[in-house]
């Protein structure tokens, strides 16, 4: 098979391996055609506002300051007078989309919703103002549309301020809370002489939403400690108590309107969101107003952790939700229906109201979360062979119907106190009976996968024997017809899948994943007479030197699944690799490079050690890193000048040194105007665009000699990363750089020491060259050494400086030098890069070594490829969905990252090639060859 065909298999195979993630754990949970169910009695309230300030957290709107003063007097009285409060517990991935999601529209949206669009629905759902009379909406552009046109009708208005406010660099975030406030009471002030408009306040179930951003905006900018943060909370508070005297005033108090008051997530001290901290998943609900239960004495509290002391709340009754209770609670108080998807449980403390209108609202919520159930079960039964179909038991058809006849005879004959509890009871059986039928499939999905994934994984175990073994045998009569016959078998058995799958109606998707299995497993049981050349020739085999590799090679695996869930094993490895020269007898051979390769594995392994986040900006470190990159460059210009290298060459670096020392200052001076509050300097903006998009072309302007390239590649990178850093992290491509020049030059001792006898000078090698291909080697056991060290390497590149949660947690700060108005694809775009550069590094070095040792790119990345599939066919086991949020998405993650690593190696060695195999030459100099 040829390179380039099995690229193309293999990345087909890989990129499908990697989408089966979203169809097995993925799925939409949403389902549609349920009956909506909303209570029959009056509600208590004509009107609902909805006040959400993005980004509060719980302890900062509740904790008192240093003096204890509260610093949210308004909000305070209403917890200790008129309403009910509480804690609202968010999910993972803390996002304003998914944050907004729950408490609108009731349910936890999936991460694959969240990663196809931000601003638009990328599912259709109801929501709280799709079922309101009227919505009026004010607020951010980027939350407020998504909402508006996924309402059926007309009826759900948005006023949001332009894009360009939402700037990380402005002198005064809180001024988009200002601008909230001032447009609605501008609004009630019009609505006195629009008789249109009056009526239509004036009219019952109507909601009004106000989206506060300031808060947010300031924390990513300023942290949330900051004086800018905590000042816009008191801002924030003085505007809800201005809206609410309005408001009251407009309706003449009649006491018909509700207020809730929360947060769609947190921030972390560091002014991110987007893991599973504590201070991004627990937000403030301040709820009060018609319906709402007033303040209650406490002499004892169900929660006894130690922020109620610390809030000098211990004595009012604090009532925690999650978030997407906050949904049916809202449709409660108004009397619409609750949101067909939500999977909120009504919050019966925060009512104050009857227990008739308690056990008949949480009879709705019982029957509308049944309802979805109904309608799962029945999607489920029709694409399922009726033999294979295993019902939920809890909840067959004629026990929903005793249940629901059973709770309706609760309520008809008043036993309120009784039917409230048997209603929660039919809500667990509903949720345990939707989570069954949404994962019902996964089991056999996941075999398939499986079963794929060894298959794949052994035939290219086998590819490796047959090339690099002498295994490869001429194919003889008896071996045609024996695959002929194989052919037949699993082409029938490819028949029978299809043929299965079509009677039960599956998606199309399903297809690709059962079938997939077929064609990979007839190409390995093919290979039936390789298998038994290798059981043959097992006598003939280093088999404790063999054996000794396949443990050390396990140990190594094992070690880099544990560094995803503790990044100090990066640490230990980094020491024990540290330790190679002397266990392998290079150390007397090459002390020089061997102290070098120590220092350098030394100096990375402390960057595991290091906070992931948490950490202030700190530009000194990004400065020092500039000079390091500065130290090195010089060094090897210095050493390179003497040896007269072309005059192009040298000039070409010197340029790229002054433009390391310019994005230095560019950071440098891009902090200080923005802690002047002058905003993003419209030069340093145009610098690091133009660096950024300089960085892909100007080292193909370098030579094509390995040193040469290689150090131009490495500070067009680095000018980048500098722009792209706030602290330590600037540090980190300088030092893997070191240790990758180090581990080149210690392969090339190693590779000599082994009986070449044409040493090579690695400063001779040429990337452009072509290698004569009789003197390309075969694979041996150090081979897989060196495949190793680029997995557990390109790992390091990954972990060195971040985890999960440092990944997740979206920090505005980063991309500063390039943008600061709100901009969540560019942003991310960029973070992603910035991710992506000690990736390219590494990259580059395997392919030094590769060229350096004259091995076939293919050879050494097929045991690359075995190495990083084992890794993802662990993780696919490890992948669960149970547990805490963070546990689910953190395993999921996993999974995920390993198989984009896989993928992103094979797109990324192309990139690679080109990077460091090509040149542009211009005029007369295209014939020249440098030397």
């Amino acid at each position: 098979m040829k390179m380039m065909t099995f690229f193309i298999v293999g990345l087909l195979v890989h990129v499908v391996f990697f989408l089966s993630i979203f169809d097995i754990y993925f799925t939409s949970p949403l389902v549609h055609g349920m009956t909506p169910q909303r209570v029959s009695l009056p509600p208590p309230a004509k009107r609902l506002v909805l006040f959400v300030a993005d980004g509060l957290r719980a302890d900062s709107l509740f904790k008192p300051d240093d003096n204890g003063t509260v610093r949210t007097p308004y909000l305070r009285s209403i917890i200790e007078e008129a309403g009910t409060w509480g804690v609202s517990h968010t999910h993972v991935p803390t996002e304003s989309r998914p944050g907004h999601v729950a408490l609108i529209a009731g349910f936890y949206e999936d991460v694959s919703a969240v990663a196809k669009g931000w601003k638009e629905n990328p599912v259709e759902f109801d929501s709280v103002f799709n079922e309101s009379r009227h919505t009026w909406c004010w607020g951010s552009p980027d939350i407020l549309p998504m909402f508006a046109k996924g309402a059926s009708g007309d009826h759900v208005y948005t006023h949001t301020y332009p894009p360009e406010r939402e700037d990380f660099a402005s002198n005064d975030a809180s001024r988009l809370d200002t601008w909230v406030f001032d447009e609605v009471k501008a609004f009630f002030s019009a609505a006195k002489n629009n008789e249109t408009l009056l009526n239509q306040l004036h009219e019952e179930q109507n909601v009004l939403f106000l989206h506060l951003l300031g808060i947010d905006t300031n924390g990513h900018a300023h942290r949330p400690m900051s004086n800018e943060y905590l000042e816009n909370i008191g801002l924030v508070d003085k505007g809800v108590a201005e809206i609410v005297t309005v408001m009251d005033g407009f309706f003449g108090h009649d006491g018909k309107t509700a207020y809730v008051f929360t947060s769609d997530h947190g921030m972390t001290n560091w002014g991110s969101h987007g893991a599973g901290h504590p201070s991004e998943t627990l937000t403030p609900l301040v709820a009060w107003g018609a319906g709402v239960q007033t303040a209650q004495r406490a002499i004892s509290q169900k929660y006894d952790d130690f922020y109620l002391k610390e809030w000098g709340l211990e004595t009012y009754r604090r009532v925690d939700v999650n978030q997407a209770d906050i949904a049916p609670l809202m449709s409660s108080l108004l009397g619409v229906p609750f949101p067909l998807n939500s999977v909120g449980i009504l919050p019966l403390n925060y009512l104050n109201n009857s227990q008739h209108f308690k056990a008949e609202s949480m009879f709705a919520n019982a029957i509308q979360i049944l309802e979805q159930f109904k309608v799962k079960m029945a999607q489920k039964k029709e694409t399922t062979i009726p033999l294979l179909f295993t019902p939920y038991q809890p909840l067959t058809e004629s026990k929903q119907m005793d249940f629901v006849r059973h709770a309706s005879e609760l309520i008809k004959r008043r036993q309120f106190d009784k039917a409230i509890p048997y209603c929660e009871g039919l809500i667990a059986q509903a949720m345990q009976g939707l989570s069954y039928y949404h994962t019902y499939d996964r089991l056999f999905l996941g075999s398939s996968v499986v079963l794929g994934f060894i298959g794949w994984t052994s035939y290219v175990v086998l590819f490796i024997l047959k090339t690099h073994a002498g295994l490869r045998k001429p194919p003889t009569y008896t071996h045609m017809v024996a695959e002929r016959s194989l052919a037949w078998t699993f082409l029938c058995l490819g028949l029978f899948v299809a043929l299965f799958l079509a009677v039960q109606s599956s998606p199309w998707t399903y297809y690709i994943y059962c079938l997939l299995p077929v064609p990979v497993w007839y190409a390995v049981v093919k290979e039936y007479e390789t298998v038994g050349g290798l059981i043959r020739s097992i006598p003939s085999l280093p088999l404790s030197q063999c054996f000794g590799y396949f443990l050390l090679v396990m140990f190594g695996i094992e070690l880099l699944v544990v560094s995803f869930f503790y990044r100090g094993m990066l640490t230990l490895g980094l020491i024990l690799l540290a330790l190679w020269p002397v266990f392998s007898g290079l150390y007397n051979k090459a002390k020089f490079r061997s102290v070098t390769w120590m220092l350098s594995c030394l100096c990375l392994a402390l960057f595991p050690l290091l906070p992931v986040v948490g950490r202030d900006p700190n530009v000194n470190y990004v400065i020092c890193a500039g000079l390091l990159t500065l130290l090195m460059s010089s060094s090897y210009l210095w050493w390179s000048w003497k040896r007269s290298p072309v005059i192009r060459d040298r000039w070409l670096f010197i340029s790229q040194i002054m433009q390391v020392m310019l994005c230095a200052y560019i950071l440098t001076s891009t902090h200080i105007s923005l802690q002047l509050k002058q905003g993003l300097p419209l030069f340093n903006q145009l610098i690091s665009w133009i660096t950024l998009a300089s960085s892909f072309f100007v080292p193909l302007l370098s030579s094509t000699r390995l040193f040469h390239r290689l150090l131009s590649i490495l500070l067009s990178l680095v000018c980048v990363y500098l722009l792209l850093s706030t602290g330590y992290e600037a540090l980190f491509p300088p030092v893997l750089s070191w240790l990758m020049f180090a581990w080149i030059s210690i392969e090339q001792e190693a590779m000599n020491t082994r009986g070449r006898t044409n040493r090579t000078e690695l400063s001779g090698v040429d990337f452009a060259e072509n290698i004569d291909i009789t003197n390309i080697r075969q694979l041996k056991l150090d081979d897989i050494r060196r495949s190793y060290f680029f997995v557990f390497f390109i790992i390091t590149a990954f972990f060195g400086c971040g985890n999960i949660a440092s990944i997740n947690s979206f920090d505005p700060a980063s991309v500063y030098c390039f943008l600061t108005v709100f901009n969540p694809f560019i942003m991310g775009g960029l973070l992603m890069w910035k991710v992506l550069i000690p990736f390219v590094i590494v990259m580059c070095t395997f392919e030094s070594i590769r060229v350096s040792t004259r091995l076939s790119s293919r050879s050494l990345f097929l045991v690359v490829l075995v190495i990083s599939d084992l890794m993802a066919l662990h993780f696919f086991f490890l992948v669960k969905d149970y547990g805490s949020w963070l546990d689910i998405g953190t395993s999921i993650s996993h999974y995920v990252i390993v198989m984009s690593m896989t993928i992103f190696l094979m797109v990324l060695s192309i990139m690679t090639h080109i990077l460091t195999s090509k040149r542009i030459l211009f005029g007369q100099n295209r014939k020249m060859h440098l030397r």
